[in-house]
């Protein structure tokens, strides 16, 4: 029996009160981008339900694998539609059902039953019963279990009849553009995807910036974060990623000011253009994958004097994540062995030996003013020639 629709279940989008339609509409637009290139379905939203029921035939894993990289979704159901769910039609129907999904029928089960119809003949109670004396009759190695079942059977009478037992894991949180829209700066390392990943998860639409160095970084340091930004886009949709030719002022930086100020001061600039490519992209924040303590540039002090050249809020997603907790989820979502690939981004090119840890803001604005008669052009001439890769 092959399943011809999938029951999408979502959470918090359920305590979203008036607001509920617009995550609801969200998702089911999200859903639609997910899985039209791959089959033609239905979509309808129910009460607490968005039901996808397939018009043609279509590869299962295929769409699973699509619908769990939702944001939304905290479950995919695979569901039997059945139109007719006169009683006796009704329980062949889930006898024929529990026969073909579960080839050993040696396992503790309950019917939870639904009726959003109030007109059926049978309420839930007396579904739930009935039903399930059904296929003990039919099935006797079957046992009962309402408190700890092995398998949940749940049928929902609606205007049609639902039938399903499994629930497949999605990847929780809100539908992405629900909450607004943030410039990620991506580099080639571990941490930013992830942040990336996070903030999209939590509802928001990201576009992102990435600073190149040639002839210190290569092309194919380039191309690793285009990489990376295809594989996080799969989660977040389309990213507009800029990618900024850093090299002149990272050479100004380098020849004028302090060496163990490097990073601090490189950092400031970075996010002093993320900024205003987020600012025409209608962006309300910036995102970085910092977390505090990894490296010099990342303690308490570092961050501090790094935000204040920022007016948008900075948000970072694995701030108090160790690195073990960030690689487990890049694993997770596929960007880890791309982020591990030996080409070097701007970041680790001009590295001090001796970082500064505690700067202070006035001892880097005094190193900065030794960059005043070339950082305005410096500045102007890297935003003039941004090149805008779309990655979808």
């Amino acid at each position: 029996m092959k399943l011809n629709a999938f029951l999408v279940k979502y959470a918090e989008i359920g305590i979203k009160g008036k607001n509920r339609h617009i995550f609801e509409d969200a998702l089911v637009s999200q859903i639609r981008n997910a899985i039209e290139p791959i089959a033609d379905f239905q979509i309808r939203k129910e009460p607490g339900r968005i039901f996808l029921e397939a018009k043609e035939d279509y590869d299962y894993d295929e769409v699973v694998e699509a619908l769990q990289k939702v944001f939304g979704i905290v479950g995919i159901c695979p569901v039997l539609i059945e139109p007719n769910f006169e009683w006796d039609n009704l329980v062949q129907t889930t006898i024929k059902y529990v026969e073909e999904q579960y080839e050993n029928k040696n396992f503790t089960f309950k019917v939870s039953a639904r009726r959003s119809n109030k007109g059926y003949e049978k309420d839930s109670m007396e579904i739930g019963r009935d039903m399930g004396g059904e296929l003990l009759d039919k099935f006797p190695e079957l046992s009962v279990d309402v408190h700890n079942p092995e398998v949940d059977l749940k049928i929902e009478i609606r205007s049609k009849a639902y039938i399903y037992s499994k629930t497949i894991k999605g990847a929780g949180g809100l539908p992405v553009g629900t909450n607004g829209k943030a410039m990620l700066l991506l580099s080639g390392g571990i941490d930013s995807p992830v942040a990336g990943y996070m903030i999209a998860k939590r509802g928001v639409k990201i576009d992102a910036t990435y600073f190149h160095a040639p002839p210190y970084t290569s092309e194919r340091a380039k191309q690793k974060v285009v990489d990376l930004a295809k594989l996080v886009s799969k989660y977040s949709g389309k990213i507009n990623l800029n990618v900024v030719n850093f090299t002149d002022i990272q050479l100004a930086i380098y020849e004028k000011c302090p060496h163990e100020q490097l990073t601090i001061i490189m950092r400031r600039y970075m996010m002093k253009i993320a900024e205003q490519l987020a600012e025409k992209s209608n962006c309300q924040a910036l995102v970085t994958g910092e977390s505090i303590g990894q490296v010099a540039s990342q303690t308490i002090y570092s961050l501090g004097v790094t935000n204040e050249v920022c007016n948008l809020p900075v948000f970072r997603p694995c701030i108090g994540m160790d690195k073990q907790e960030i690689v487990d989820i890049s694993e997770q979502i596929n960007t880890y062995e791309t982020s591990i690939q030996p080409f070097e981004d701007c970041c680790t090119i001009f590295v001090a030996k001796h970082p500064v840890t505690k700067p202070t803001l006035k001892s880097i604005q005094r190193s900065e003013e030794k960059l005043a008669d070339v950082i305005d052009g410096l500045m102007e001439e890297a935003l003039n020639t941004v090149e805008t890769i779309v990655i979808r």
